[in-house]
C-alpha cells in the first residue's frame, strides 16, 4: 500500500469515526436531564413556562431529536459548532482562542516526555545493572501511580508557594514589559510546572518501554553480528538499534495523545492555564451545552489526527510497517 493510499484510507475511517463521535456526544447531551432553556432560565433568576417555551423555540429545542441532530451535523460540516450562551460568542471562536495555549502545553509536555524518556530508557538498557536502571523503574512506578492533579498541587506548593521560583497560575504576567523575547521568557516560566506535571506520567511510560525494547533489540542477532564486525557500541546503539526500537515508543506516544489532551483538563484547572481544559471545566459548571459539545468534538478531532500522524510516522521510521 502506497503512502497516499494509506493516507486516503486513514482519512476515510477518520471521517466515519468523527460522525459517530458527533452522534454519540449529541445523543448523550440530549439524554441528560435539563436543557439549555433551563440553564438560561436559572441564570436569569427564573422564568415562567411561556418564556421557557420561547427559549426552546429560539434554540430549536422544540423540534424532534432527529431534526436537531441533523441540523447540528449540518452546522458542524459548515464549521459552525454553535453559539455559547454563557460566553456570548460563537463556540468556534472560543475554541480557536483557547487552542494555542492547550497545544503549546500538550505538545511541549509530549515532546519532553518522549525525548527524556527515550534517553533514560536507552541509557538504562545499556547499563541494566546500574543505578540508572533502578531509577527508571522507580520513576515509572511513581509517575504512573501518582494522579496528575496531585503531582501538580505538590509542585505548586513546593515551587510556587514555599520556594517561589515559578508563577502560581496563568500563562502570562501583565506587568512584564519588553519585546517578544521578554514575553516568551515569561510564558516559558509559567509553562515549567504545568509541563512537568503533564509529562510526568508519560515520561514514566516512555522510559520503561524504551528500556524494554532497547534491551530486546540489543540481544538480537543482527546486533551480535555488528559487534562481531567490530562496530563501536555507540554506532551499534544509535545508528542501528535505536531506530528499530523506536516503533513501539512512537505507537504508544500516538495512542497516548488522547490521554495528554484529557490530562490537560486537570492540569489547566490546577494551574489556571487559559486553554481548552479550563474552558471545558467552566462550561461544565455553567452547563453550556454548545461549548461542551464543541470541545468534545474538537478533542476527538485532535486525537484522530494524532493517530493518523502516528501511523504515517511509523511508516517513515520503519519501512516494514504497512507492507
Amino acid at each position: 500500500m502506497t503512502f497516499l493510499q494509506t493516507l486516503a484510507t486513514r482519512t476515510f475511517y477518520a471521517l466515519i469515526l468523527l460522525l459517530a463521535v458527533l452522534v454519540l456526544n449529541f445523543s448523550m447531551m440530549h439524554l441528560a436531564p435539563g436543557d439549555v432553556a433551563d440553564t438560561i432560565a436559572q441564570s436569569m433568576g427564573g422564568a415562567d413556562a411561556e418564556v421557557l417555551a420561547q427559549i426552546r423555540t429560539d434554540y430549536g429545542l422544540d423540534q424532534p431529536f432527529l431534526v436537531q441532530l441533523g441540523r447540528y451535523i449540518g452546522n458542524v460540516l459548515q464549521f459552525d459548532l454553535g453559539y455559547s450562551f454563557f460566553y456570548n460568542q460563537p463556540v468556534t471562536d472560543l475554541i480557536l482562542s483557547r487552542l494555542p495555549a492547550t497545544l503549546l502545553l500538550a505538545i511541549t509536555a509530549q515532546l519532553l516526555a518522549l525525548v527524556v524518556g527515550v534517553i533514560l530508557g536507552v541509557y538504562s538498557a545499556r547499563h541494566p545493572k546500574g543505578i540508572a536502571s533502578y531509577f527508571v523503574t522507580f520513576l515509572a512506578l511513581f509517575g504512573y501511580s501518582a494522579p496528575v492533579f496531585w503531582t501538580g498541587i505538590l509542585l505548586l506548593i513546593a515551587f510556587s508557594l514555599k520556594i517561589p521560583l515559578f508563577p502560581v497560575a496563568g500563562m502570562t504576567d501583565v506587568t512584564v514589559e519588553g519585546g517578544f523575547w521578554a514575553h516568551a521568557a515569561d510564558v516559558a516560566r509559567h509553562m515549567v510546572l504545568p509541563v512537568v506535571t503533564l509529562s510526568s506520567i508519560f515520561l514514566a511510560l516512555y522510559s520503561r518501554l524504551s528500556r524494554a525494547t532497547m534491551m530486546e533489540t540489543l540481544g538480537s542477532d543482527y546486533v551480535r553480528t555488528a559487534k562481531a564486525k567490530g562496530l563501536s557500541e555507540r554506532e551499534i546503539v544509535y545508528k542501528h538499534a535505536l531506530k528499530n526500537s523506536l516503533s513501539p515508543v512512537i505507537t504508544l506516544a500516538g495512542l497516548q495523545f488522547s490521554a495528554v489532551i484529557s490530562g490537560a483538563v486537570l492540569v489547566e484547572t490546577v494551574f489556571s492555564w487559559p486553554g481548552l481544559g479550563t474552558l471545558a471545566f467552566q462550561s461544565i459548571i455553567a452547563r453550556d451545552t454548545p461549548t461542551i459539545l464543541g470541545i468534545l468534538f474538537f478533542s476527538a478531532l485532535v486525537v484522530i489526527v494524532g493517530n493518523i500522524l502516528t501511523d504515517l510516522a511509523l511508516r517513515l521510521v520503519d519501512p516494514r510497517v504497512g507492507r
